[in-house]
């Protein structure tokens, strides 16, 4: 990607409720930029580094909820996540990196390029805007949207449709921007744009694949128009005629290894080349993935046809095969591939898995420490990558023992450092487009979509994994870093995905959840569908929810995981509006005494697309 040019402003402590416009004018230094100073093309920089960020921190931490990762431990915040104990801590980063990395900049951005006749830089703040409060809405549910970025010191929320349809009104503005010429004297996209390298056609691609992806969320809300807040199946495939065409369309965020000069300013002091999930996931040891994902990925749909991105999702270990080896798993070579952990038992009451470890003698064992019954948690590989730049390792495996090739570990396709953020993809706009289509009865041309969705998401993957073994030959050895083959891809969609004469609802949900790990848009659709084990494969509410207390006063028995608390910097500084927003909202507690937002189980309040009214 290219080096973010981050307007690196300072501040003292962090924005804590709405305006956030006066801290772009506290800084007179001449080295750094102002709010007058800060060119078109720096600030677009700025903004997209941390709206994705922000999408992509909110993105791992509801995905450790939906059922494909867990923890070893229990009462780590993302721990609790898996088993559906939300606490507060997951509430505030994706909030300030939007809110306070991005969101400041949008008007002034918007602004300038409009005076200058830079229509495409006014497009890209506009369909931005859009993300971050489409984002924000997703989670939080109500937010100061109108007044949010304004000059209010204690801006007043708006409901959930407010929200929605004017993020709708402004990719429609955002789409009429993208096609008009800019004026030649100002900047080119592409001087700003580390999403789509100034390709302004991407740009309006994903500006219709957004509107097609947001007016699908209204599945509850009866077949009628999108400006009325209702499903409107003609006007998605309209969307989608104008979206992607192919993996070629994508806007992928295509991050580097490098551990450059540029770092982040809200607190995390973190270089801006690596992956977001890199950040919160891959550098981090003790994720696993789950049974859940390992039987989607092996055997989904009970095909017996295994799915060739498995060995790039699944994490692999280095180990020697011998006559103890542990059976019923997966080997290439000396590579042994990773078992995942049954969250419809209670295994991590059991503190399991414990970690393994490694040692020169010994290869990797179980501490004995951890009892008999432990031994052979050695199965589960966690997920954490290495990197050359930002760790200064030799390459991407992450390796117990620096000097040992015998104690690496693969990490997994996502959570590397130089790992791709798929922003808007051909694969996303085929699985909205089969949904739909399968909703209307028209189960061929549905069952073509859903394929070409699965075939698109090999393709973009096999892009980067080429790229991987291109630029380290050694990584070659590794089954997690080498391409699929044709042979295996093309077995796969002739044998493991079914036929157009037997698609369900299941099938489509499933593969594109599969396609679109630690997406907030897997949250999402398993909320429109209500969570329900007959649409999504393999999946089932943890089994530690049953016994956790605490887990059963934030999402009460009979109800599901449907929205984030607000942030503290609301319910300390703007607690006020944020209480009189209370009565819009069904389900929100008003009678308790308190702030309803801080009710045990607002995490159960839906949020206003995922209703009927």
């Amino acid at each position: 990607m290219k080096v973010v040019k981050s307007i690196i402003l300072s501040f003292a402590g962090l924005v804590s409720f709405a305006s956030c416009t006066d801290w772009l004018d506290i800084n007179v230094d001449p080295n750094t930029p102002t709010a007058e100073s800060a060119t078109i093309e720096t600030r677009l920089a700025h903004i997209e580094f941390y709206m994705n960020s922000a999408y992509q921190f909110a993105g791992m931490r509801s995905y450790m909820a939906m059922g494909d990762m867990t923890m070893n431990s229990r009462t780590s915040t993302y721990g609790g996540m898996s088993q559906w104990l939300p606490v507060n801590a997951i509430n505030t980063t994706p909030y300030q990196w939007f809110l306070v990395g991005a969101g400041p900049n949008l008007q002034d951005l918007y602004d300038k390029a409009m005076a200058q006749g830079a229509y495409h830089y006014a497009g890209a703040s506009r369909l931005i805007h859009a993300y971050g409060y489409m984002l924000m809405t997703d989670l939080y549910g109500e937010m100061p949207y109108t007044e949010g970025l304004g000059k209010e010191a204690l801006p007043k929320y708006d409901n959930g449709k407010t929200i929605f349809l004017g993020c709708l009104n402004e990719i429609d503005e955002a789409i009429e921007l993208f096609q008009k010429t800019q004026e030649t004297s100002v900047s080119a996209l592409s001087v700003g744009d580390s999403w789509n390298n100034g390709d302004v056609n991407k740009w309006l691609k994903m500006a219709y694949l957004f509107k097609a992806r947001w007016i699908n969320h209204l599945s509850k809300k009866g077949a009628g128009s999108y400006k009325e807040g209702k499903w409107d199946a003609n006007e998605i495939l309209a969307c989608l005629a104008k979206a992607h065409a192919g993996i070629d369309d994508n806007t992928v965020y295509n991050h580097t290894d490098d551990n450059g000069p540029t770092h982040d300013v809200l607190n995390w002091d973190e270089p801006v080349d690596y992956a977001p999930l890199f950040s919160v996931l891959g550098m981090n040891s003790n994720y696993f993935v789950t049974r859940m994902l390992v039987d989607n990925f092996t055997n989904f749909a009970n095909s017996g046809v295994e799915d060739p991105r498995a060995d790039k999702v699944i994490p692999w270990a280095y180990s020697e095969q011998g006559a103890g080896s542990p059976a019923g798993l997966k080997w290439n070579g000396n590579w042994r591939r990773s078992a995942g952990i049954d969250m419809n038992t209670l295994i991590r009451l059991e503190k399991a898995p414990y970690a393994s470890s490694f040692s020169d003698a010994n290869g990797w064992y179980i501490d004995p420490a951890a009892g008999a019954e432990r031994l052979g948690d050695t199965i589960y590989v966690h997920m954490k990558s290495s990197a050359k730049g930002y760790f200064s390792n030799k390459d991407l495996l992450a390796r117990q023992l620096a000097s040992d090739d015998r104690s690496a570990t693969s990490g997994g396709f996502y959570i590397r450092p130089s790992s791709p953020t798929y922003i808007a993809t051909y694969h996303e706009a085929c699985f909205i487009k089969a949904e739909v289509l399968f909703k209307q009865g028209n189960s061929a041309e549905a069952f073509e979509a859903y394929k070409e969705g699965i075939k698109a998401n090999i393709q973009a993957m096999n892009l980067k994994l080429n790229t991987w073994c291109s630029e380290d030959d050694g990584l070659k050895k590794c089954p997690s870093f080498t391409p699929m083959e044709q042979a295996d891809i093309d077995n796969y969609l002739a044998n493991g995905i079914g036929t157009a004469a037997n698609l369900t609802l299941a099938k489509i949900m499933t593969q594109k959840r599969m396609a679109m790990l630690f997406s907030v848009e897997i949250f999402n659709d398993m909320r429109r569908y209500d969570y329900r084990e007959d649409v999504f494969l393999n999946w089932h509410i943890p089994a530690e929810y049953y016994v956790n207390v605490d887990a059963q006063k934030a999402i009460p028995l009979g109800k599901h995981f449907r929205r984030w608390r607000q942030c503290s910097h609301e319910t300390n500084y703007n607690k006020d509006n944020l209480q009189a927003i209370g009565y819009e909202v069904p389900g929100a507690n008003m009678e308790n005494g308190t702030l309803w937002n801080l009710d045990d189980a607002v995490w159960s309040v839906n949020v206003w697309w995922d209703t009927a009214e």
